[in-house]
């Protein structure tokens, strides 16, 4: 299909740009960073939280250093379109936690013009990739890794280690049941679980 040149330049093309790493890393603090820059510069945004993250707050984000912004929890991906259209920026904490429909969802919005900033988990405790963040990541334009200082040896730490016995996925908990490590030190952490 041939596209005339002035149709061409009346698209506007958003992008995704993922923020993930362990726990305690800085993500939703980098992602709280992000959107106030966005807020300076006029554009309008919104952050969306899964609704079964209530951790700190049942409606705001709320960093581990407690900085606070206001969203709004959603019980799946899909209700984020509902919300997302007045929007400039789309911010999406904890990803982790929703279905592999979010990278479909943050695909729409990307072409609908919205700049998607995704923050969430890249691994589980168990050190394998986690929920649609790895899809994300490799669909996404930017994509920024941050590092925790790991609890045993303080080089940089990229692993959630669960600090508790429980076999499920998804527990919700902070310092009382996980810590950041190396890889070296969660591979010694595993083996003696």
């Amino acid at each position: 299909m041939f596209l005339e040149k002035d149709h061409i330049k009346s698209v506007k093309y958003g992008w995704i740009e993922v923020v993930c790493g362990s726990m305690f890393s800085g993500k939703t603090e980098e992602l709280i960073r992000r959107l106030n820059r966005a807020r300076i510069a006029k554009q309008k945004v919104e952050i969306f939280k899964p609704a079964i993250d209530t951790r700190y707050d049942d409606d705001d984000v709320v960093s581990h250093d407690s900085n606070t912004v206001s969203s709004t929890a959603v019980e799946n991906a899909s209700q984020i379109l509902f919300y997302a259209d007045e929007f400039d920026v789309v911010a999406i904490d904890e990803a982790q936690f929703f279905g592999n429909d979010l990278v479909d969802v943050c695909n729409k919005l990307a072409a609908k013009g919205k700049r998607v900033i995704v923050a969430g988990l890249d691994m589980d405790y168990l050190g394998k990739p986690f929920g649609p963040i790895p899809a994300l990541m490799a669909s996404a334009e930017y994509v920024t890794k941050v590092h925790a200082i790991c609890m045993k040896c303080g080089s940089l730490a990229s692993y959630s280690h669960r600090t508790i016995k429980d076999d499920k996925l998804v527990v919700l908990g902070e310092t009382d049941s996980y810590e950041p490590l190396c890889r070296a030190c969660f591979k010694t952490a595993v083996s003696s679980d």
